[in-house]
């Protein structure tokens, strides 16, 4: 690997920008699990064996079953706050510090992990929304709020919530988290749009400079993030175990995010 590892350092270190586009392989290595294929699901999940995570993360059982939907968030919710983010997220922000016109992050992920790691959350796109924040399943006409209050008590033998659930703060209604779901009409999609226009705004301000986008663990089954890193950069390095393959001019990294990350910092400090 060495020979890829020095070009994707080297592609870094002549970079103007660096956009990072992260997928659920980049919380793999924080402890998060990446929910790939029904088995990695189950193993995360026993009580739903059976069921595929699409059938869990959709907004429907917050009518049918809200002490299933909110043990099934709620146990993400508790996990996505006591991880803290690997060493490969300071990687990032310290490279992207490096760079004349900085950085900025594309993420399918929910978990919050770049802002817990320092990133300023005016350099985020959260594709998919947020878990911390809620909006309400009623759509009363509430702001998105956020759920830093919120303590969801779940049974870990059952992943049902044994607590109250949350609720929308005008009118009483069952709260859900801020994600798109499955199959979901209803995502309000109003803090996703900010953070949108910011994006827009970063990119006219690299248009016509030499943008490298460093993408980790993000999968082809929703290539949200894959397809942003393609189309916006000069050069793309690509790190992902399973599903490293890039076209023409790109740096395949076939490894985990935290191993790659740690493999071409420690040639960017043994070149500064």
């Amino acid at each position: 690997m060495t020979p890829e590892i020095e070009l994707a350092a080297a592609a870094i270190r002549t970079a103007d920008a660096l956009l990072i586009g992260a997928g659920a392989g980049m919380g793999v290595d924080s402890g998060l699990p990446d929910f790939r294929g029904p088995e990695g699901f189950w193993k995360a999940y026993p009580p739903f064996r059976g069921r595929r995570f699409e059938d869990m993360s959709t907004p429907h059982w917050f009518d049918t079953d809200p002490a299933v939907a909110w043990g099934f968030f709620g146990h993400r919710l508790n996990l996505y706050r006591s991880a803290i983010p690997h060493r490969g997220f300071a990687h990032l922000q310290r490279w992207g510090a490096e760079r004349p016109l900085g950085a900025f992050v594309f993420t399918s992920n929910v978990d919050g992990q770049f802002q817990q790691a320092g990133f300023p959350e005016s350099e985020i796109v959260e594709r998919h929304g947020s878990i911390h924040f809620l909006q309400c399943t009623a759509r009363c006409g509430q702001e998105l709020w956020p759920a830093a209050g919120v303590q969801v008590q779940v049974d870990e033998t059952t992943i049902r919530c044994r607590s109250v659930f949350p609720v929308c703060p005008a009118c009483g209604a069952i709260a859900r988290p801020n994600i798109l779901m499955f199959d979901d009409g209803d995502w309000d999609r109003t803090r996703c749009t900010q953070q949108l226009a910011r994006d827009v705004a970063w990119l006219r301000r690299v248009e016509g400079r030499r943008v490298v986008a460093v993408e980790i663990g993000a999968g082809l089954v929703i290539p949200t993030v894959r397809d942003e890193c393609e189309r916006r950069s000069h050069v793309l390095v690509r790190i992902n175990p399973r599903e490293a393959l890039t076209g023409s001019g790109s740096i395949s990294l076939p490894m985990g995010g935290l191993e790659a990350l740690d493999a071409v910092d420690a040639v960017l400090r043994s070149t500064a």
